[in-house]
């Protein structure tokens, strides 16, 4: 299924393939509607949870066949090559007993061994028995592509399968999903999808060095080029600030009246989360909504007299104010807003400094075909004229967090090979 999205990301940076987006749009057309009227269909019902479950986003190659594989991971330890695991019975699964799929799937097990947790079976584990026969019900429904996939190519000691049974001894969790029943039935089918189907804690919790969560849940995270935001309730980084409907419209479209999305969530939401049922996304938002407050130390903003504020304030006009306007509200369902924005004030400007490099397209959802985009300014600003600006939006318009440097700037860019136009 699909590899932890949090490796997809160290891989890809900005990871819209549009290709892969447009591939599956058919195979995921009217997913919600065949959700509702299909409750005693495995086979609908199946693919619905593969829809949940984001799997054809690792297990598609750019300008590949869905659920073919070959995407490179490129995660802390080296390359893993996602599985081809259409129903091909030569490379694929299709030969496949229910048995091994189910073993594949919630106890990390596959045909060569021992998965790498990239594969979330950490998540998985907690799925229902009858999801996981619908699931392989409309995963037999897939169509063979004969594409033979080598998978590790780790390097040593990391390519020894075996090593993994030390990691799940210690880190694999394999209770089942039980629901709370002190919440709602919304609360607990909203934990299910987010806690199991669409993992997010994948991306949003931060990893110990041997890639286990750790135990600030929800709490953000930087997956080289990325950072995966704050989800907890809290008003200066998180989400304490979004009402359970600014979730939903986010989740639907992509966009709200505080921000739009961008790389790897914009993926999601196109494969995914814009194809769930009204009920599943009301449920995630209540999920979201019903986790603790918690409180962030806010750091001081910079004064207004401060050298490089000044220098990012000259530069935010002239280079942002147009779309963003002067007094940085930007377009509402549209372009970001900048005002008291969690995804600046969070402590690492990652995000900020991959779209300011390299632009971002907006998100091109059912409900929201026409995204705006945004150019990447490599090309033509100095890495300390970049850092101003983010250092000028991160302290000014009700925001406050750490200053960028240009050596945070030139860092970004020789990862992102963003190259300055050398004029002559």
């Amino acid at each position: 299924m699909i590899m932890a999205r949090f490796l997809l990301r160290n891989t890809l940076g900005a990871c819209v393939r549009g290709g892969v987006a447009l591939s599956v749009a058919a195979l995921f057309a009217n997913a919600a509607q065949a959700q509702d009227a299909s409750a005693g269909t495995g086979i609908e019902h199946g693919r619905y949870l593969a829809i949940a479950s984001d799997c054809v986003a690792c297990h598609t190659a750019s300008g590949g066949k869905p659920f073919a594989g070959g995407l490179d991971l490129n995660t802390p330890f080296g390359i893993i090559t996602t599985s081809n695991i259409t129903s091909d019975k030569a490379t694929g699964i299709g030969s496949w007993t229910f048995q091994q799929f189910d073993a594949a799937v919630r106890h990390g097990k596959g045909a060569n061994g021992n998965l790498y947790p990239a594969m979330p079976y950490t998540s998985y584990v907690k799925m229902t028995d009858s999801d996981v026969a619908d699931l392989w019900a409309y995963m037999r429904t897939v169509p063979p592509v004969s594409q033979k996939v080598v998978e590790n190519k780790l390097p040593f000691p990391y390519n020894i399968r075996s090593a993994l049974v030390a990691w799940n001894l210690l880190f694999f969790d394999k209770k089942p999903f039980t629901p709370d029943s002190t919440k709602s039935a919304a609360v607990n089918r909203g934990a299910y999808l987010v806690e199991v189907l669409e993992h997010c804690g994948i991306c949003h919790t931060p990893k110990s060095i041997l890639g286990h969560d750790s135990s600030a849940t929800y709490q953000g995270t930087s997956l080289q080029g990325w950072h995966a935001p704050d989800l907890t309730n809290n008003d200066h980084t998180g989400l304490g600030t979004w009402s359970a409907k600014d979730i939903e419209t986010y989740l639907r479209s992509g966009t709200n009246r505080h921000t739009a999305s961008s790389g790897p969530m914009t993926e999601v939401i196109v494969n995914s989360t814009q194809h769930l049922t009204d009920a599943d996304l009301q449920a995630i938002a209540a999920y979201f909504k019903a986790l603790p407050a918690r409180t962030v130390d806010v750091p001081r903003p910079l004064p207004a007299t401060n050298a490089q504020m000044a220098a990012g304030k000259r530069e935010f006009v002239v280079q942002c104010s147009a779309c963003h306007t002067s007094n940085g509200l930007g377009v509402a369902n549209m372009i970001p807003t900048l005002q008291s924005n969690p995804a600046i004030n969070a402590k690492s400007p990652d995000s900020l400094l991959n779209i300011l490099l390299m632009g971002t397209s907006g998100p091109a959802t059912v409900a929201n075909p026409t995204g705006a985009a945004m150019p990447g300014f490599a090309w033509k600003l100095h890495d300390d004229q970049i850092a101003s600006v983010l250092t000028y939006i991160r302290n000014s318009q009700d925001n406050a967090a750490p200053a960028v440097l240009a050596a945070d700037v030139a860092k970004a860019r020789k990862a992102l090979n963003a190259q300055q136009t050398v004029w002559h």
